[in-house]
Formats: structure tokens, C-alpha cells, sequence
């Protein structure tokens, strides 16, 4: 069982930066690939970016390309999402999600485990 706590939220500027981390429980962080996910009101939840198990690999969503950067340190099994350029569009509930797979998905059905989110508002 895995347990993944998200903070970082909060409320920010158009054009500004936040960084939101994911802290996970158990001792094979390492062996999870894991993603982050945003539910923006009256919309279905929408795949952000992932992360391969090792850090190696990195994949985003076509709306936050360029602008949105995962990482993970495995020492202190946390995953992170630096975002940058925010825009109003961004704002949503930001969950993190653990895949019993060193390869990551897109796919929501993918993920095993996952965190209770933390709300992002991007104000214009």
C-alpha cells in the first residue's frame, strides 16, 4: 500500500510559478512510476505529466508542454511539479498518482494509488 500526500497548492498570479510536491510512503519508491493529474470545475480529470520510476523518462499533456516540469528524488520518495507561465486555464485540483510499474501511463485505469490533490487557482 502506498500513501501519497500532495502540498504546494495555492493561489497565484497569471504568469506565475508554483511548485507542488508528492510525498510517498513505503520503501520501492523507486519502482512506481508516477503522474500527475488536474480536475479543472465541471471537467473530467485531465493527465498532466508522468515520470518513469528511475527519473529517465518524462512525458507531459499537450497543454502544459513547455511550461510544466516533473521530477522525482527517489532518496526522499517525492515526486514534484514545477509549473511556470501559469495561466487561468491551469487552475484546478492537482492529484498525484503511483503506478505498481516502473514505466509510466497516461491513462488514469494505469494508476493504483492516489492522493487526496491540492487545489491550484490561477488568477488573471
Amino acid at each position: 500500500q502506498v500513501q501519497l500526500v500532495e502540498s504546494g497548492g495555492g493561489l497565484v498570479q497569471a504568469g506565475g510559478s508554483l511548485r507542488l510536491s508528492c510525498a510517498a510512503s513505503g520503501r520501492t519508491f523507486s519502482s512506481y512510476a508516477m503522474g500527475w493529474f488536474r480536475t479543472a470545475p465541471g471537467k473530467e480529470r485531465e493527465f498532466v505529466a508522468a515520470i518513469r520510476g528511475s527519473g529517465s523518462n518524462t512525458y507531459y499533456g499537450d497543454s502544459v508542454k513547455g511550461r510544466f516540469t516533473i521530477s522525482r528524488d527517489n532518496a526522499k520518495n517525492t515526486v514534484y511539479l514545477q509549473m511556470n507561465s501559469l495561466k487561468p486555464e491551469d487552475t484546478a485540483v492537482y492529484t498525484c498518482a503511483a503506478r505498481r510499474h516502473s514505466y509510466f501511463a497516461v491513462a488514469q485505469t494505469q494508476y493504483d494509488y492516489w492522493g487526496q490533490g491540492t487545489q491550484v487557482t490561477v488568477s488573471s
